[in-house]
């Protein structure tokens, strides 16, 4: 099945784009990454123009490329679509930028992503899921995909101090930035997105930092303000450009983690059962709905000195892509990769990423999460598939677009 809700059938590599936005939103790369993983774990595509990426899709091969910042590294891009484009934010944005100096810049925000910053923002997030859940209080037909997208807003809005009037906008030119072949956010074609998106909201947030700038707060955008590294301040450009990488940060990963995994609950009523009887059971819910969404589907990052990886030789300067679903299937590592398992306990999953560039908001996605599931147990008896889900296109984040849905409300 898509979500790799059993073994995947098994796939021949032939003619397999896993460039290719639309495989990712209509085919199943479960079936392919599976093959990957037993027979080419390390495996090179060349596209029709001539740019070329090495795929690997084992956890510990994930694990050495993502981990190991010296040999691999993210200042010449970290997403698959800017393949062989220099990273105009290279070395002043927080995913574009290596130890040490991504360690300056990150060690200041940490604080406002745990602690009593993170406390503060809990009731913020609690209003927006009980906004997303307000439709199963009736018998009806919704789209939980479509509405866990409040979501991101809620969590990024909070930390960064956003009006919530501007979130629908916000909302849309992020989608746009992070999936620009999806029918939902194309314009004219997949290049012209992408410039509307940045070109939107770089505007937004000069706009932002600029009336930010001498005044006083805890927000994530003062705090950039406020930081020094080595080489003194921040600049406006490196405010705005770590603003618009924490934003999207935030879309590409909650809403689809919420959706993927009520997703999974409705194809095993019975998990959803044990965790409505027994509240202890949701903090696993979460890290297995985690892994099993992994929402932040793939990373890039190129070798910088000839590289060994499981399956041969990655040559200096070669890109390579860490497919992250596959690494949380692989079987080296999870006991029964495709049950969806509540009660998991070895559950060593890569959903926020490893090593320095591990996900600076993965506490908040946690709280996101746990408030969604604690706040949907309360609401809701049963999820119901009410028509087909759809795939988000995009080779960035594995996510939904549409999730219909019923909900038999708790009566209690």
């Amino acid at each position: 099945m898509r979500d790799g809700s059993g073994r995947p059938a098994e796939a021949g590599l032939e003619g397999v784009d896993l460039f290719d936005p639309r495989f990712h939103g209509e085919g199943d790369p479960h079936a392919v990454w599976a093959r990957m993983r037993e027979h080419a774990p390390l495996h090179r595509q060349t596209l029709p123009d001539g740019r070329a990426f090495w795929s690997v899709t084992r956890h510990a091969d994930a694990c050495r490329v993502l981990g190991e910042h010296r040999t691999f590294t993210s200042e010449r891009g970290s997403l698959l679509m800017q393949l062989g484009t220099p990273d105009a934010a290279s070395g002043r944005m927080l995913v574009a930028t290596d130890p040490p100096r991504h360690t300056a810049l990150r060690r200041p925000l940490n604080r406002l992503f745990a602690g009593p910053a993170l406390h503060a923002a809990e009731d913020r997030v609690r209003r927006a899921v009980r906004s997303v859940l307000a439709p199963a209080a009736r018998e009806g037909r919704w789209d939980l995909a479509r509405r866990a997208g409040l979501l991101p807003m809620a969590v990024a809005g909070a930390l960064m101090d956003l009006p919530e009037e501007d979130g629908e906008r916000l909302l849309h030119w992020t989608g746009m930035a992070a999936a620009p072949e999806d029918p939902d956010f194309r314009v004219a074609s997949a290049g012209a997105t992408l410039a509307v998106a940045h070109h939107r909201l770089f505007a937004y947030f000069t706009d932002l930092v600029a009336r930010r700038r001498g005044t006083e707060g805890e927000d994530a955008v003062r705090l950039l303000l406020s930081m020094r590294t080595d080489e003194g301040p921040l600049s406006d450009e490196e405010a705005v450009v770590n603003c618009y990488s924490m934003l999207l940060g935030a879309n590409a990963t909650t809403p689809h983690a919420v959706a993927g995994t009520v997703l999974a609950l409705m194809e095993h009523p019975e998990q959803y059962a044990a965790v409505r009887e027994d509240r202890s059971l949701v903090p696993g819910l979460v890290e297995e709905g985690l892994r099993w969404t992994s929402p932040a589907s793939s990373f890039l990052r190129y070798a910088v000195v000839d590289a060994e990886l499981s399956g041969g030789v990655v040559p200096a300067g070669d890109a390579v892509a860490v497919w992250v679903g596959s690494a949380n299937r692989d079987e080296r590592v999870f006991a029964d990769p495709y049950r969806f398992d509540v009660r998991r306990t070895d559950n060593r999953h890569l959903a926020f990423g490893f090593g320095p560039h591990y996900c600076l908001g993965a506490a908040v996605s946690r709280l996101t999460l746990r408030i969604f599931f604690e706040e949907a147990l309360d609401a809701v008896e049963e999820f119901r598939p009410a028509g087909r889900p759809r795939h988000l296109v995009s080779n960035f984040v594995a996510g939904l677009a549409e999730l219909p849905v019923r909900t038999r409300p708790r009566r209690d």
